[in-house]
């Protein structure tokens, strides 16, 4: 008798103990954004760029307006349609090509002059190859037909795993657009900062 509840007992520490290692296994899974690597404190584009701005000191500030033509938004970045791929590639020079490996995107543009400072945020599909989406930018951009005045710098950004920032404009508000994103978005680097001309 006192076998039987011995072994009873011991069948059932260990039902508890493959569904407990079971449960723990399934919230690692990730977010259905590639594992680990898709894991993002973001919930979407637009999240990126407010932490950016959130950091900015006031003297450094300048007038932002974001969003697409149908979803403006003033004084901060706004959500950008990824189905608008030719204002995607004429506002913030991502190539109509790439449009396809986005889930999301957002926008922040200088109100004064976009060629001042336009940056976008991207969250990529899974499986896209970041680097490759990264050279395909720079290219569409660095080949671009300045009117009023050209940007000065270049600057792609990864972040988390999910996301990719990429701006240009003035050398200066570049600098501190860098180090502000830096400083305020987890597991940024830098892929590309190079002079567009």
């Amino acid at each position: 008798m006192k076998t039987k509840r011995n072994v009873k007992c011991l069948m059932s520490v260990l039902l508890v103990l493959v569904f407990a290692v079971s449960v723990s296994a399934c919230g690692k899974s990730g977010n259905g954004n590639g594992g680990s690597e898709g894991e993002t404190k973001y919930a979407q584009a637009v999240d990126v760029l407010n932490a950016v701005l959130a950091v900015y000191e006031e003297n450094d500030k300048f007038a932002v307006a974001g969003g697409d033509m149908e979803n403006a938004v003033m004084d901060g970045p706004g959500k950008f349609d990824v189905s608008k791929t030719e204002e995607l590639d004429m506002t913030l020079g991502l190539p109509a090509d790439q449009a396809s490996s986005l889930d999301d995107a957002a926008s922040m543009v200088h109100m004064m002059n976009a060629n001042t400072f336009t940056g976008g945020a991207y969250r990529l599909k899974d499986g896209t190859d970041v680097d490759a989406f990264a050279d395909a930018v720079k290219e569409n951009i660095k080949n671009r037909q300045w009117m009023c005045g050209f940007p000065d710098t270049l600057l792609i950004i990864r972040v988390d795993g999910s996301y990719v920032i990429t701006a240009f404009g003035n050398a200066e508000i570049m600098d501190t657009f860098k180090a502000n994103a830096l400083s305020a978005l987890d597991g940024a680097e830098v892929l590309v900062e190079e002079p567009i001309m």
